[in-house]
């Protein structure tokens, strides 16, 4: 068991300024996000497209972005628990919640903020009968493999992650890499497409069209791969570690469990402290929904700003919370780790 100031639950951007704010307020975090890495939608949905509308920065990327935002929050040494999903809210006796995830991690605060954006986004998952056994061991969505040596490796995707992956696993002590898509087109930049054919043509990975259609075991582990390629000619495929990359997809998933006021999925919230039909639990960013809300990640900001300095007397009842600014403030520049001017 955890015991926090506050769980963020969601590592996009506005989760991770949510973090920033709350810093400053001297209020300890603890993020929870379903995803493996932070970043959130940005990440996974345009990791390298333009966006031009954050204030002062004529032209970033959702990997830039949460790189940046990740750097600001250095100072307050965060803990993330990542690859977890939040299955459980639950008030105590004493006014705190008690936040339990999927994977039985437990955290105790007095505040909960939401940043789940449009949910948890949870891997699009192989259709086949039987293979869900393999989960967690020799099949990983969106992993790679725990151990390559002297195994045959399969990455299953066409988009820039799996072809990362497929990279990165041509360059250790695996016995064979293949990467399998159901095209002969890659969603990836021309350089990582250029390193692969070289890769390819060299031997150390394969690249095969196809879909997987079947699996095959020996010993109780999974051992082959029946594909199907474009003539629906079928292949056996050995396979000791699989990789899949076929696509994320938000599911609300238990925000709806929580006894919290909705509104077409989303959680009602007040505009002045962005607090919940429960008091103390909070929700920024796209889960939330007013009146004329803008799901841009401008107006996240803006609504963790106003969470914050709401949510902080919760954390510290008997205390003042200080209005300061980061320009003058010599409190703040210590908590920053920078030197006050003059």
């Amino acid at each position: 068991m955890v015991e926090t100031g506050a769980v963020v639950i969601g590592a996009g951007p506005v989760g991770l300024f949510q973090v920033f704010q709350l810093g400053l307020l001297e209020v300890p975090v603890q993020v929870i996000d379903a995803l493996p890495h932070a970043g959130g939608q940005c990440m996974e949905l345009y990791p390298d497209k333009p966006i031009y509308d954050i204030p002062g920065t004529p032209a970033t990327s959702g990997r830039a972005l949460a790189a940046s935002l990740l750097q600001q929050i250095q100072p307050f040494h965060t803990p993330f628990h990542l690859g977890q999903q939040v299955s459980r809210i639950e008030k105590q006796a004493d006014g705190r919640f008690l936040v339990q995830t999927d994977q039985g991690a437990q955290f105790l605060a007095p505040v909960v903020i939401i940043a789940a954006g449009v949910g948890a986004f949870q891997p699009r998952r192989l259709k086949l009968e039987g293979i869900e056994r393999f989960e967690g061991g020799q099949l990983r969505y969106h992993a790679a493999p725990a151990t390559v040596t002297g195994q045959d490796v399969v990455v299953n995707g066409g988009d820039e992650a799996a072809l990362h992956c497929a990279l990165q696993l041509a360059d250790l002590d695996a016995k064979s890499v293949t990467l399998l898509h159901r095209r002969d087109v890659l969603q990836a930049p021309m350089a990582d497409i250029a390193e692969m054919q070289m890769l390819v043509a060299a031997g150390r990975m394969r690249f095969m069209v196809g879909q997987i259609t079947g699996f095959g075991m020996a010993e109780g582990r999974l051992a082959r791969l029946e594909v199907s390629d474009v003539d629906a000619a079928l292949h056996q495929l050995p396979v000791d570690a699989l990789s899949v990359f076929l696509g994320l997809s938000p599911k609300l998933g238990p925000v709806a469990d929580w006894g919290l006021a909705m509104e077409r999925k989303q959680l009602q919230v007040d505009t002045a402290r962005f607090e919940t039909s429960v008091p103390g639990i909070f929700a920024v960013g796209d889960i939330n929904t007013y009146p004329g809300k803008q799901k841009l990640i401008v107006c996240g900001f803006h609504e963790a700003t106003l969470a914050a300095y709401a949510a902080a007397p919760r954390v510290f009842p008997e205390k003042k919370i200080p209005f300061q600014y980061t320009t003058t403030s010599p409190r703040l520049h210590k908590l920053l780790g920078v030197e006050t001017p003059g």
